[in-house]
């Protein structure tokens, strides 16, 4: 993904993930009851996301279609992630999260089978 989301435009996209081409209309009526924003602020949202090619916008009726996947858009932003806080060192993340976590012995055979398939 070149183009960087804000979290707040992280959060239309959310909506569009999961409930799929949507109005305008929709996405706004869903963060005004999820995060109390007003239509004006989501459709200003909604347009800037246009504008950097994350969502395109079909008619009739303003009909918002998600251009990138969630997972680009988590890949992206677990790059930044590593970059700014962890030196470019996933393993300083990986680290950091299992660092304060108990782990059930499920959860550890799934983390060691996920390295296994990076190897």
């Amino acid at each position: 993904m070149e183009t960087k989301l804000f979290d707040s435009e992280i959060r239309v996209m959310n909506v569009l993930w999961r409930e799929g081409d949507t109005t305008a209309k929709r996405v706004s009526d869903i963060l005004k009851e999820e995060v109390g924003w007003n239509m004006n602020t989501t459709y200003t949202l909604i347009k800037r996301c246009i504008a950097k090619g994350a969502i395109e916008r079909r008619e009739p009726n303003f009909v918002c279609h998600a251009l990138i996947s969630r997972e680009t858009v988590q890949e992206a932003e677990t790059n930044e992630l590593i970059g700014k806080l962890y030196d470019g060192a996933p393993s300083k993340l990986f680290a950091a999260l299992l660092g304060k976590k108990a782990l059930t012995a499920e959860q550890i055979e799934k983390l060691k089978s996920i390295v296994e398939e990076w190897e």
